[in-house]
């Protein structure tokens, strides 16, 4: 079964909803930026019906080059988890 593109996506959604493709890609373009503000401020966003984007910190850790199995350092760093939520788990099982 094949992914749906972006532009599938968009398309899709403008003949359900009767709005113009720009619309619906300015929605997810606003969409996008209003989830990353406020992951950046408030370590979440939730997205009705979806789930929920998460801030997550990874520790610091040692690690192993693949290639010459030579240990390295890797460092801690900020990363974004999403949670799906319990009506989507349902929906989708």
């Amino acid at each position: 079964m094949a992914k749906l593109t972006q532009t599938e996506i968009v398309n899709s959604l403008a003949d359900k909803t009767g709005l113009k493709k720009t619309e619906v890609k300015n929605f997810f373009d606003a969409l996008a930026g209003l989830a990353t503000s406020e992951v950046k401020t408030n370590g979440e966003f939730t997205l009705p019906g979806f789930g929920k984007l998460v801030k997550a910190t990874r520790k610091a850790r040692e690690g192993r080059n693949p290639a010459t199995g030579k240990p390295i350092k890797i460092p801690a760093k900020t990363t974004v988890k999403f949670r799906l939520g319990k009506a989507m788990k349902d929906a989708v099982s």
